[in-house]
């Protein structure tokens, strides 16, 4: 369903389980970059007044699953540890060339979007299906649907504001790119890398 080509190898949930507080904060930073985004859209392309609903809709839950991570991490005795650099958004960020007219951009930004969104559901399904720590895997289970609810989202509206075909075509790419940076990847705690 998610149109992924490489799976992440269900071996990184190993390496979840041995460093529980460095994904945990990973994630928190995950859904704070994700409430970001959504109001970076908002700033930059106010004239589309339903991608501004949404992304105010989206923004406010990303918030909330924030404030989720964090009362784990609280929870579990642990703090809030500092963000990093995210490798997998790093090395994304370079498939589609800078420039181009704004609806150019808007779609690489919502294509962008909708695969982190992706890569991030897969990523929960992994682990609300093989964590030994059945609260936090049921956790994980939940937020799996918002994440597959909020790729087809921003994919829905690439293909709405861009031509339908080269959108498609430009979605295909990225996934072959993005099968790529996946093989150097899931060999850290972090929720994409």
């Amino acid at each position: 369903m998610l149109g992924l080509k490489l799976p992440t190898d269900p071996r990184w949930v190993n390496i979840v389980e041995k460093n529980i507080e460095e994904i945990l904060t990973d994630h928190a930073y995950c859904e704070q970059k994700a409430a970001s985004t959504a109001i970076s859209l908002i700033v930059t392309h106010p004239e589309y007044s339903e991608l501004v609903t949404a992304m105010t809709a989206l923004a406010r839950e990303e918030m909330g699953h924030f404030k989720m991570v964090h009362d784990r991490i609280l929870e579990r005795g642990l703090t809030l540890g500092r963000d990093r650099k995210d490798e997998y958004v790093v090395k994304l960020m370079t498939f589609f060339p800078k420039g181009g007219s704004r609806v150019t951009n808007l779609i690489h930004r919502l294509l962008y979007a909708a695969l982190i969104e992706a890569r991030s559901c897969e990523r929960f399904r992994l682990l609300s299906e093989n964590l030994e720590d059945k609260e936090l895997a049921e956790f994980y289970r939940s937020l799996m649907v918002s994440e597959a609810n909020h790729y087809t989202m921003f994919l829905n509206f690439a293909r709405q504001y861009g031509d339908r075909k080269e959108v498609d075509q430009k979605w295909q790419n990225l996934l072959e790119f993005e099968a790529e940076i996946m093989k150097d990847l899931g060999k850290k705690e972090t929720m994409h890398g």
